[in-house]
């Protein structure tokens, strides 16, 4: 039986940045992991790196370069003839930028004398993993912590089951050999509207069936609402209260039925996608005297520190509570395997920030105006529009705005949110902001660079006591 200080089951960013960093702290470390790759080699990383985060990116960029050069160059004086997509090309280099990340991270656990162990986790009782390999054989390892980050996987629908050709999951949406004609999407949260831009870029009719009324309420309503108006400006087709009955399969084609506005209706799609969301990782992970306890979701139980029912057995990353982000996992392994180590840390969860690489990026950290209201906190709001920014201008990417958020009495930041180029990077200042407690006057006395699209950004914060410079101030109320 091989004995270590940490092993931690799932390689995702909650699982390899956990065991990076306790191998750095001394400790004896392995990670365990099932998946394997197209050339069914073992494949680390996990959701985000392998048919997530990372290859969605690459399309995402893949796409708007195709976009830009095909309908934007010409305003830059540009002339690129007929612009043409290559898919299957477009496919290989995403896969590509997986194997090299993939590649990556194998060097890291070599580097920092990580144990890789290939094979299916499940914690037994006594702080003991079993390992099941590919060919069935089984091996046991005895830790004296154990790190769960099993991560997740896509939600399935009775109406609209998957068959990875013409129905697929976010993950068969990565693997198009051509653009469809018609794009249905199931879903127009994060990873739909994700997957909607990219291959409405590329020429797909796009139509977002989303069952909810209101769009995006995860986001700020007024940060929603604009990009609303961006995306159905883009040609995207989002039908809300949209909820889908059925769905028949038949001469390479997918008839989709569903309710909308208390009318039945119909829809023909050449590929069908289903977002609907994600659920943990957790079905087969414990057995049953092992102490570690899930909730009726399927998450498993932790407290501030990520410390299941069970001594010694820790989880993190998208099998607990909390929004399912590829940082915030990556941010609890470290905490986790800190406090392993014996010192005394704490993870700043009002301090998370979220992000859609649509384009426009969608970003914000902290509470969303709708929370503040709800919350009865006393607040005061500034915004500053991108159209006013000369770096924006000058881009030719001057959509949207910043919209800082801050306590009335104290000027403390509560809020960021931001809909605009670059939004996922101009947000992680407020990040920083508010982790030393920032007020709003802070920002506005800061010396930023000029001209850059950060410059919204203060004017923002300077526009939450009337102090903008670049635009007309609202008067307060008497």
């Amino acid at each position: 039986m091989s004995k270590f200080d940490v092993v931690v089951i799932g390689s995702g960013p909650a699982g390899y940045v956990a065991a990076i960093r306790a191998a750095q702290l001394g400790l004896k470390t392995a990670c365990v992991e099932k998946a394997r790759n197209k050339s069914d080699k073992l494949a680390l990383g996990g959701t985000c790196l392998n048919v997530g985060c990372i290859p969605s990116k690459a399309l995402l960029d893949s796409s708007y370069k195709y976009h830009e050069a095909k309908d934007n160059f010409a305003d830059h004086g540009i002339g690129t003839g007929d612009v043409t997509i290559d898919v299957p090309a477009m496919i290989k280099r995403k896969d590509a930028v997986v194997a090299q990340m993939i590649g990556g991270i194998g060097g890291l656990f070599q580097a920092n004398g990580v144990t890789s162990i290939e094979g299916l986790g499940k914690v037994l009782a006594g702080k003991k993993v079993e390992v099941t390999a590919a060919d069935g054989s089984t091996s046991i390892l005895e830790a004296e912590n154990i790190i769960i980050a099993t991560g997740s996987i896509p939600v399935a629908i009775p109406p609209a089951p998957v068959d990875q050709d013409i129905i697929v999951d976010s993950t068969g949406a990565l693997e198009f050999q051509s653009v469809p004609a018609k794009l249905g999407v199931i879903g127009a949260g994060v990873i739909g509207l994700e997957l909607g831009s990219v291959w409405s870029r590329l020429g797909s009719e796009v139509v977002l069936l989303e069952a909810l009324d209101t769009f995006l309420p995860i986001v700020d309503s007024q940060i929603a609402k604009e990009a609303a108006k961006v995306f159905k400006k883009q040609g995207l087709d989002i039908r809300l209260g949209a909820r889908v009955t059925a769905t028949n399969t038949a001469k390479g084609k997918v008839e989709v039925s569903y309710t909308h506005n208390d009318e039945e209706k119909t829809e023909i799609f050449d590929k069908l996608i289903v977002c609907v969301g994600r659920k943990p990782m957790s079905n087969g992970l414990l057995a049953p005297d092992c102490g570690v306890n899930l909730d009726e979701r399927g998450f498993i139980f932790v407290d501030d520190h990520c410390k299941t029912d069970a001594a010694g057995v820790f989880a993190i990353g998208d099998v607990v509570r909390g929004p399912m982000l590829a940082h915030k996992g990556s941010e609890e392994g470290v905490m986790v395997v800190e406090c392993i180590a014996g010192h005394k840390v704490t993870m700043n969860y009002d301090c998370i920030p979220s992000v859609i690489y649509t384009h426009p990026e969608i970003a914000g950290v902290g509470k969303t105006e709708e929370q503040l209201k709800a919350e009865g906190v006393p607040y005061k709001v500034g915004t500053f529009p991108f159209a006013a920014i000369g770096r924006a201008v000058a881009a030719n990417d001057s959509t949207g705005m910043v919209k800082m958020l801050a306590h009335e009495e104290t000027d403390r930041i509560l809020g960021c949110h931001i809909i605009g180029a670059s939004a996922a990077d101009l947000v992680q200042q407020i990040v920083i902001a508010m982790e030393f407690g920032s007020s709003a006057e802070d920002i506005g006395l800061t010396v930023f660079g000029h001209p850059t699209l950060s410059e919204a950004v203060h004017e923002a914060a300077l526009a939450v006591n009337g102090q903008a410079i670049h635009m007309p101030n609202r008067k307060k109320r008497k």
